[in-house]
């Protein structure tokens, strides 16, 4: 196992954000297809760091979240605040 996948997070909340489409098994970013699948799109993303690092600054200027720390870290911080107010 290799536990939380940044890449796979970022594809996650790209979706949501409306910043990556997802077509049927495809996964696209700016028109261009980033892989069929969330493991190849994962792999892509790896493989195409400056691209990742695109999404994920979009995807913090969506949601208002500065830049610094781990998106990831920051979005698990919120939930288990949540959880913790419960």
């Amino acid at each position: 196992g290799q536990g939380i996948s940044r890449e796979g997070e970022i594809i996650d909340m790209g979706v949501e954000a409306d910043i990556v489409e997802k077509s049927g098994a495809w996964y696209s970013y700016g028109g261009e297809r980033i892989g069929q699948g969330k493991d190849n799109a994962r792999e892509f993303l790896k493989e195409n760091p400056e691209m990742a690092k695109e999404i994920e600054a979009k995807i913090r200027e969506k949601l208002g979240v500065k830049n610094g720390g781990s998106l990831i870290s920051e979005t698990l911080d919120d939930e288990e605040m949540e959880s913790a107010d419960a």
